[in-house]
């Protein structure tokens, strides 16, 4: 039996296109989760469980590190996430009783921007040394140490935005998006960068979406 979590492992060839096991799900459950989500519906969180566990054994092996770690992360949040939306506190809850979106104020925004740039940094410069530092576990150096962890801080910044139903989540994400695809077309992993490329048309779905539920709050029901 094949070995269905390593990259070499081919699922299917389209197109001259070399299609591994670990990109054809992790994309379908990646892209089935962000959907979901920018519908804010709550399926998201589960089936985005199973894609950031997948995806975990992809980046490991085309060396992008930060997004490695940030799979165990993206774990964790989609648990509480989970959790969030179906226990809102009393005058949270929207009409389904779930968790009502919320816009950020500007001075909170701006600072977790700023705060994302200061992470960026640090990051980039362990994911930079990795190779150095641990030869053993990381045998070649990552791939982009700096821009790679400028989209796993700013994916955490997003998701923690996002289990609070905060409206300015899905432009993070755009932005997020657009620096993926660049870097999976690059490294080959072409799906995936045609998945981001998708993701980058998600958030703006999300973010149309997420406004006029947000407006619609304001609207008394008939």
């Amino acid at each position: 039996m094949k070995n269905l979590f390593d990259i070499d492992s081919i699922f299917f060839t389209v197109l001259g296109y070399p299609m591994s096991y670990l990109e054809f799900f992790g994309t379908v459950t990646g892209a089935l989760a962000t959907w979901w989500s920018a519908r804010a519906n709550i399926w998201s969180w589960p089936v985005g469980m199973v894609s950031v566990s997948i995806f975990f054994f992809l980046f490991y092996q085309i060396q992008l590190y930060p997004d490695m770690f940030l799979q165990v992360f993206f774990f964790i949040t989609n648990l509480l996430g989970w959790w969030e939306w179906t226990h809102p506190k009393a005058g949270e809850e929207d009409r389904r009783n779930e968790l009502r979106i919320t816009p950020l104020s500007t001075r909170n925004f701006l600072l977790l921007l700023a705060g994302g740039g200061l992470a960026t940094g640090l990051l980039g410069t362990i994911a930079e040394n990795l190779h150095a530092w641990f030869p053993i576990l990381f045998n070649q150096p990552s791939a982009f140490p700096y821009l790679d962890s400028f989209t796993s801080v700013m994916s955490i910044v997003a998701t923690f935005m996002l289990i609070r139903k905060k409206l300015e989540c899905w432009y993070v994400w755009l932005l997020v998006d657009l620096i993926s695809t660049y870097m999976y077309f690059v490294k080959g992993v072409k799906v995936l960068g045609i998945e981001y490329g998708f993701y980058c048309l998600i958030a703006f779905v999300g973010a149309w979406h997420w406004t006029r539920e947000y407006r619609s709050y304001s609207v008394p029901a008939a």
